[in-house]
């Protein structure tokens, strides 16, 4: 009596499962999505109240900020009060339409931000703004 044995074949699945792939991108997707506009600035500054004036679009802003302890910011970057001249000569020279906006913290010296008026003025900024929190 012969013994029939019959051979099962094996194949190996040779294809990338993409679906575990895609799930974690999309959730990353969606946890980039939720948590970006919880965001605000990086550098703590507590601004002071007031009324909004008239919001129109600017095309180009530059931001320079003062935290309470007088250090400068010229968009998230420290910057030396003596290098933020030239930088605004620039920024008047190449883009003039650029608007600039202080943000200083409230228990900051009104001395600082009237110093960083003066060199946007020196520099040639034309369009200066400070910047509040609405009431």
């Amino acid at each position: 009596m012969a013994r029939k044995t019959s051979l099962v074949s094996l194949n190996q699945i040779s294809d990338i499962n993409m679906t575990p792939l895609m799930d974690l991108t999309f959730i990353l997707l969606i946890t980039f999505i939720i948590t970006f506009p919880l965001i605000e600035e990086a550098i703590p500054i507590r601004l002071p109240k007031g009324n909004a004036s008239d919001m129109s679009t600017v095309v180009e802003s530059r931001s320079i900020s003062l935290d309470r302890t007088g250090q400068l910011y010229l968009d998230d970057d420290p910057i030396a009060m003596e290098s933020l001249l030239l930088v605004m000569k620039d920024v008047a020279a190449f883009a003039p339409d650029t608007t600039v906006y202080v943000r200083a913290d409230y228990e900051l010296q009104y001395g600082k931000v009237a110093e960083v008026m003066k060199i946007l003025h020196d520099a040639g900024v034309t369009r200066a703004a400070l910047a509040m929190e609405a009431e």
